[in-house]
């Protein structure tokens, strides 16, 4: 179970990094307008919505260096996703690599697996990268690119907190609630992905 110090330090350095870009953000009205556009762009699909919640249950499963590590490297992936994104860069199977990685997360949550940080952090950073390139490709002709992409990434790490805030909390409660949590969470994770797949939801 991760303690409490490890996760205050985790807020202390999403907020130490994520505090100057919010300030940027508002400089003008046009990176304000750029900074909303990008902020409301990861939570605005439910399938990115589910994904960065479930990083953040899979980091707090893990615990320790996993609360942080795991959580940055889906951000740093992501942004340079984001990067190619913007350069209209190819990259295959994007909307197939976002419905699976909401599987491939809920079924690594579900199964509990004990995955070395690492491997962890390659796993998420692979599927991120899809992620990111959704949100560059998608991003307003007129947009500031530094403001909107301080708005998707903020909000991607404030869904992250959220998974982490969670799955902690659940562990709070006890070992075999946090199984059970995870279990159906996990499930319902990967089965909320195969119907994003398919186009049932």
């Amino acid at each position: 179970m991760p303690s409490p110090t490890l996760i205050t330090r985790f807020f202390l350095v999403a907020a130490a990094f994520l505090a100057p870009g919010a300030a940027y953000a508002h400089v003008g009205a046009g990176d304000t307008h750029s900074f909303s556009y990008g902020f409301m762009h990861p939570i605005g699909g439910l399938d990115h919505i589910l994904a960065m919640v479930a990083v953040g249950m899979l980091a707090a499963n893990l615990g320790g260096r996993a609360l942080w590590a795991v959580p940055l490297s889906f951000v740093a992936a992501m942004a340079f996703g984001g990067y190619l994104g913007v350069l209209a860069a190819e990259v295959p199977f994007v909307e197939l690599g976002i419905a699976l990685s909401v599987i491939v997360f809920g079924l690594a949550i579900a199964s509990n697996v004990r995955l070395p940080i690492v491997i962890a952090m390659a796993l998420v950073g692979v599927f991120a990268i899809f992620h990111g390139h959704a949100h560059g490709e998608e991003m307003p002709g007129d947009a500031s690119g530094a403001a909107y992409a301080i708005g998707f990434m903020l909000a991607t790490a404030l869904l992250h907190i959220g998974g982490i805030a969670l799955g902690v909390g659940i562990q709070q409660i006890g070992a075999a609630h946090w199984s059970r949590a995870a279990r159906i969470s996990g499930v319902g994770l990967s089965l909320a992905g195969a119907a994003i797949l398919t186009g049932a939801l």
